[in-house]
């Protein structure tokens, strides 16, 4: 492992950047929030911009653009790419043979891709062969990942372009859809993000990802056959999020190096406006939209470069200024981001349902019945935070 500055060296928490878990813990904590029901408030006062700006950001775009909320998956993604060069030194400090960790690397994909199976099984009368959560697809990328992980940079961006072009190439080639019944796959005929043109191909549940997935989950035991995904999501789109962990790899590598703070910062930085522009332009010219649903080359572009600026806040307040106190929060819940995962889908219910059945409803509509649903997230993760601290305190960390 390179030297490191003293500048760098005091970032470190347990031989890991406090920025990488901090900006773990804002995403994870982004991803808890939805039990506000920030959109109830907006009901509630529909002439309010604040509520209409939370809501939003709280919510996915219907197909094209990008939320707040929807730099949730990408940001897990790309920090599972960016954690990769301090696991990989990590083993081979211990000894580790790169057999043992390939190993290792394959079984990780397998707990994940499992995982996101029955956490999206919970409320299902039989196990649901889903393959779009966020687990999954990271899963179902890992492996190709820690192999790229050990070939040099230039490979891993030859790596980058060739998922980028031949995904592209890919949906294009795959016959655009003419007269196609939309109402049958779950999209209405008058849906106003409809593409024409070169970006037909990536319509809504019309285009290559979609027509894979009426194959091969319907390969798989179901209560009906599979006909269309109702946001559009599809399995196929673990190979672009193989795109955005590289592009966190890449951001690894540079955190590790002999570079100075200015140097990464400044790369970071680059690498944000190069992903963003290229992002931008290429929606705009009308070769590919970008879409987060179906992972468009577009959107790994966009979300990446959103990503790499993420990164570059949180290292350059927290590690190169040193302001680490107001961050201990989202260190405690980044440092057990599969904790947090499977708290909020296992057991979010049934806290809430916990706090009203031994404190009833209007503890929780003190200041009105709009704001109950609010108050009552804010209780349940309140209760969240304090598991995770208390976990924290007794270094019990879930490990993949």
């Amino acid at each position: 492992m390179p030297q490191l500055t003293p500048d760098k060296q005091a970032g470190f928490l347990a031989g890991r950047l406090m920025s990488m878990d901090a900006y773990r813990g804002f995403v994870m904590t982004l991803m808890a929030a939805e039990i506000l029901r920030f959109h109830h408030l907006h009901e509630a006062f529909p002439d309010s911009s604040f509520w209409s700006f939370l809501t939003f950001h709280q919510s996915h775009v219907a197909w094209a653009g990008c939320s707040l909320h929807d730099m949730i998956q990408p940001s897990f993604s790309f920090l599972v790419g960016v954690a990769l060069p301090y696991s990989i030194a990590s083993r081979v400090k211990q000894g580790e043979s790169f057999g043992v960790q390939f190993g290792h690397a394959v079984r990780r994909s397998l707990i994940l891709i499992l995982l996101g199976i029955f956490l999206r099984s919970t409320h299902a009368d039989q196990t649901y062969f889903t393959f779009e959560d966020t687990l999954t697809q990271i899963g179902l990328g890992y492996s190709f990942l820690f192999l790229l992980g050990n070939t040099s940079p230039r490979i891993g961006w030859l790596a980058f372009g060739a998922i980028l072009i031949g995904y592209w190439l890919a949906f294009v080639l795959y016959p655009s859809p003419v007269g196609i019944d939309y109402t049958a796959v779950g999209v209405p005929a008058d849906w106003p993000n409809h593409y024409t043109g070169l970006m037909a191909h990536f319509n809504k549940n019309s285009n290559l990802a979609w027509a894979f997935d009426t194959w091969f989950l319907n390969l798989f035991p179901r209560e009906k056959p599979f006909l269309f995904n109702g946001g559009g999501y599809a399995t196929l789109s673990f190979i672009p999020t193989l795109g955005t962990m590289l592009l966190g790899l890449q951001a690894g590598r540079w955190l590790r190096s002999d570079l100075t703070s200015q140097e990464i910062l400044k790369r970071l930085a680059v690498a944000g406006a190069i992903g963003l522009v290229s992002g931008l332009v290429l929606q705009w010219a009308g070769i590919c939209p970008i879409v987060k649903r179906i992972w468009t080359p577009a959107w790994v572009l966009f979300s990446g470069g959103l990503c790499y600026w993420f990164l570059a806040a949180f290292y350059g307040i927290i590690d190169v200024k040193g302001w680490r106190k107001w961050a201990f929060p989202l260190v405690v819940v980044g440092m057990n981001s599969i904790a947090i995962y499977c708290l909020v889908e296992l057991i979010s219910h049934f806290i809430v349902k916990s706090l009203y059945t031994h404190l009833g409803h209007r503890l929780f509509q003190v200041f009105g019945e709009p704001y109950e649903q609010l108050l009552v997230g804010l209780a349940t993760l309140g209760i969240f935070y304090l598991l995770l601290r208390w976990m924290y305190r007794r270094k019990l960390f879930i490990r993949i």
